[in-house]
């Protein structure tokens, strides 16, 4: 049996992870849960799961996590601590990470130090410390799985060849709700239509990131630390259809491609199930219902947070994890109201050009490089408004 922790499982990759799992058998079994802040939906999970263990982020909520499970036999904790707890867990064998934002990195660090397989979801802590991260996956011999659907792509791609015959990588985005939108309307789009995406189900920061193409730079510099690539060797390509999730072209000319409809939940299976593969859950991909795939260059103009990515990745050290704290900044201020939609891509560059970049840095570094980093965006915001 393979015992899973799920770090986030209120969010909509966690929820499509306990499809998953249900959906797998007896042969899989989740026995550790983690939220944020959703203290009821993570109890009714925990309950329905018969987990072993449950952690809440937020500390605020653990009363009530404690008084909804007061009948279970189920170790309740709370705060950043307790999601370290559950991944240096003996109880877990491998660890799905969905946390957003930086409060992610540290407990896929604790599963790495005690020999955990990560199943990585969410972007921050290869975007933050993907140096260190992939340097101690190294020094633990475990296995860091790609759930990402762009980087799960890659990953399924690459099983056809050598890592050292590889020359390209080509990762996909949909464009999202503004890739038609006239440049000259773009200042004045709201929340609501950002968050309005045209394929994907996803929580409001991703959903936000991608109208703005910033997923996609966060993207290019977790696959230069997952893949150890340079990157120049890393090509995003506009394909509205969302079916194409990535490509990657080899020395000899071949290009192989994943290609599914868009649903969370093969990739998701795949990294539970790999190096095996199981009947899933996504519909079958029918090319001729879909008639036409296109690709484009993107418009860095119309959005330049690809340019942040490359720059992020190219200069390394601690500049990931500015971008990745600015990004977070910025979005939490446009969906309150308090910056426009162009001004978070504004943001993020200014925050990047104030840092002083500290190579190959330790995690010390690397969160005191995301602390500055929220502070001088906040001051940002504050500016702004």
């Amino acid at each position: 049996m393979k015992r899973i922790a799920i770090l986030g499982s209120t969010g909509s990759v966690g929820r499509s992870v306990i499809e998953v799992i249900k959906r797998l058998g007896s042969d899989y079994r989740a026995v550790a849960v983690s939220a944020n802040s959703q203290w009821k939906m993570l109890a009714d999970q925990a309950r329905e799961l018969g987990v072993d263990r449950v952690a809440i982020a937020n500390q605020e909520h653990l009363p009530k996590l404690r008084e909804a499970l007061s009948d279970m036999d189920i170790d309740v904790g709370g705060g950043a601590e307790a999601l370290c707890e559950i991944a240096s867990g003996e109880e877990v064998d491998l660890i799905v990470a969905s946390v957003v934002g930086a409060a992610g990195l540290a407990p896929v660090l604790a599963g790495i130090e005690h020999g955990k397989t990560i199943a990585i979801a969410n972007k921050e802590p290869l975007v933050m410390a993907g140096e260190l991260i992939m340097a101690k996956a190294k020094e633990n011999n475990v296995s860091l799985l790609p759930v990402d659907s762009e980087h799960s792509a890659v990953f399924q791609a690459m099983q056809s060849g050598r890592r050292s015959e590889v020359s390209e990588v080509v990762i996909t985005a949909s464009g999202g709700p503004f890739y038609a939108l006239p440049l000259s309307e773009l200042k004045d789009v709201t929340a609501e239509r950002a968050l309005d995406h045209p394929t994907w189900n996803m929580g409001e920061k991703v959903t936000v990131d991608s109208a703005c193409l910033v997923n996609k730079a966060l993207e290019v510099v977790e696959a230069r630390w997952l893949f150890d690539l340079d990157p120049a060797q890393i090509r995003v390509l506009i394909h509205p259809q969302s079916i194409v999730h990535s490509l990657v072209k080899f020395c000899d000319g071949s290009v192989l491609a994943q290609m599914a409809l868009p649903d969370m939940k093969l990739p998701i299976q795949y990294a539970l199930t790999y190096p095996e593969r199981r009947n899933g859950l996504t519909p079958d991909l029918d090319l001729s219902a879909i008639g036409q795939l296109t690709f484009a260059e993107p418009d860095t103009g119309r959005f330049p947070a690809l340019r942040l990515g490359y720059r992020a990745a190219e200069v390394g050290g601690s500049m990931g994890a500015v971008l990745s704290a600015a990004d977070e900044v910025a979005v939490e201020a446009f969906l309150q109201g308090r910056l426009k939609f162009l001004q978070m891509v504004e943001l993020i560059e200014d925050v990047m050009n104030a840092h002083s970049v500290v190579h190959s840095p330790s995690l010390d570094q690397i969160l005191a490089a995301d602390g500055e980093a929220r502070e001088e965006a906040r001051r940002w915001v504050s500016r702004a408004h």
